[in-house]
């Protein structure tokens, strides 16, 4: 497409796009680029513009084009060659084979990973004593194959995985929102929550979803849960039968897990590469009720699905009527470039169900997370939800939702991400040496972890207690697979760590993972 005539277009489809008010320039010339590309008016090859003509042509600053450029190079639509250009990357799949489907469904089902005859030795043993059941018994972790790696440490330490930094958070602001509820209290704010959760609360989220993770969604579809595990529990309820299977990524987010196996649930471990969840031919033969996924920020690994993986999903979700739980637990917490779209954005058929939380953001006690799903699920999952949990905690969402509309969410997030960024490049700096022992470092620029990889043959348990005994808390990346998979690594927390020892923490930490690769 010509310059000119690109430019023409572009100029059309922003006028007539309804985008929300409040979405900024750069997000908007993105939206209606990404689309052309998508759609193949702009092919595979083909040049863009320059962004100094292009913010001529739209008459806009060149800033904001570079913006919307940065944003498609992220997510790999375009690529950039230097004293060349910018050009499009991405090809156009044709949809999935059907013959992979109809070979999944008369496939192997055996394929499918299974714990069941495990779970009911080990209950035998435990019958007599306890009295759980295997259920039970998977809940509470007293089955190997269902224990968390993080169980038996319960105390908080230098660099542990999954803890947030809340001493700075804004309790005399938080304490005066919750006294304007309570001062005035409506009666209807006493009771459970009768229709997905506080309406205008529900209106918030899906105001800040759609213009920062181009979530498509009204505020119907959204529901307030009490947390990501009470979502993916609903989910599983909701959706699926004992003996289903489910794709989880490998190494995954083992609490995820959890949750689906004790819903019965056969996992089925897919593993994962640069581009994100990498299924196999063998993972094919198997065809999944469910497939739990964090494509904007891999847990624990931090890698972004490819557009291509991304699409490649959505189709064979479509083909073999399996639903998608993406778990967008961090995308606040993205240090450089702009956060990464969601998934659900990308679903034209209904099948992917978006969950994020507040814990990381507010605080963990705050027990407040939401669902976004489909809109032919939404009366369904109300009364699922109304049914089962009876949620309350009305007040809390109350000034949850004044919280954001009033813009001191925002400032927030502004104020984490500048405290948390720093820690991370500090200890990445702390964490360089360990390259000299053949330790790799992971580079990813999001999230509130690091990772460190080691050679398959290395023990990372053996390390992590090291590691311990110096006072600090880390988590072998082995615990985080299941199957056959050889990931060997730490996973490295450093929201919970003070800014001012950080680098003393990354340096002791260093020490260990050298002592250790050298022996």
């Amino acid at each position: 497409m010509k310059q000119l005539v690109l430019s023409e277009w572009l100029l059309t489809q922003l006028n007539q796009s309804d985008f929300p008010v409040r979405m900024p320039n750069h997000r908007r010339i993105y939206e209606v680029i990404r689309r052309a590309i998508t759609t193949q008016i702009l092919s595979a090859g083909e040049r863009l513009p320059s962004t100094r003509s292009l913010a001529d042509d739209l008459t806009v600053s060149r800033n904001t084009i570079l913006a919307a450029f940065e944003q498609l190079l992220d997510e790999g639509y375009v690529a950039s060659q230097t004293g060349s250009g910018t050009y499009v990357t991405y090809n156009q799949h044709d949809g999935f084979s059907k013959n992979i489907v109809n070979n999944n469904i008369a496939g192997d089902k055996s394929a499918v990973q299974s714990v069941e005859s495990n779970a009911e030795n080990i209950a035998l043993k435990h019958e007599d004593s306890i009295g759980l059941s295997k259920r039970g018994l998977a809940a509470c972790g007293a089955i190997k194959e269902y224990q968390s790696p993080v169980r038996v440490h319960n105390e908080v330490q230098p660099f542990t995985p999954g803890e947030d930094d809340y001493a700075g958070f804004p309790y005399a602001l938080w304490r005066r929102l919750l006294n304007r509820q309570w001062r005035t209290p409506d009666p209807a704010l006493l009771d459970s929550s009768h229709d997905g959760g506080y309406l205008p609360l529900r209106k918030a989220i899906a105001d800040y979803l759609r213009v920062s993770r181009a979530v498509n969604l009204t505020y119907d579809q959204v529901l307030i849960t009490s947390g990501t595990q009470q979502s993916i529990d609903l989910c599983a309820r909701l959706l699926t039968d004992h003996g289903d299977c489910a794709w989880v990524e490998n190494p995954g987010y083992w609490a995820a897990r959890r949750v689906l196996e004790v819903n019965g649930l056969q996992l089925h471990p897919v593993n994962v590469d640069k581009e994100g969840m990498a299924p196999s031919t063998k993972d094919y033969r198997t065809t999944p009720r469910l497939i739990y996924t964090t494509p904007s920020h891999q847990y624990p690994k931090g890698m972004v699905m490819s557009y291509g993986r991304r699409r490649l999903l959505l189709d064979y979700a479509q083909n073999c009527k399996a639903w998608i739980i993406e778990d967008d637990y961090d995308s606040e917490f993205r240090f450089e470039g702009r956060p990464i779209s969601s998934l659900q954005g990308m679903d034209q058929n209904g099948r992917v169900l978006y969950l994020g939380t507040f814990s990381k953001v507010m605080y963990p006690g705050i027990r407040l997370g939401y669902l976004v799903v489909p809109p032919n699920l939404v009366e369904s999952f109300k009364s699922g939800l109304y049914e089962l949990q009876r949620p309350g905690q009305v007040v809390i969402q109350a000034a949850l939702a004044d919280f954001i509309e009033e813009g001191h969410f925002a400032s927030h997030i502004r104020r984490l991400r500048q405290i948390y960024g720093e820690r991370r490049r500090l200890l990445q700096a702390a964490l360089a040496p360990i390259a000299t022992v053949g330790a790799r470092l992971s580079t990813v620029d999001s999230g509130l972890h690091l990772v460190v990889e080691f050679d398959s043959i290395c023990d990372d348990v053996s390390v992590a207690e090291l590691a311990s005994v110096q006072g600090l808390r880390v988590y072998p990346l082995s615990h985080y697979c299941m199957g056959e998979s050889t990931e060997k690594g730490l996973i490295i927390g450093y929201a919970y760590s003070a800014t001012e020892h950080i680098t003393e923490f990354g340096s002791k930490l260093a020490e260990v993972i050298q002592l250790a690769l050298r022996q």
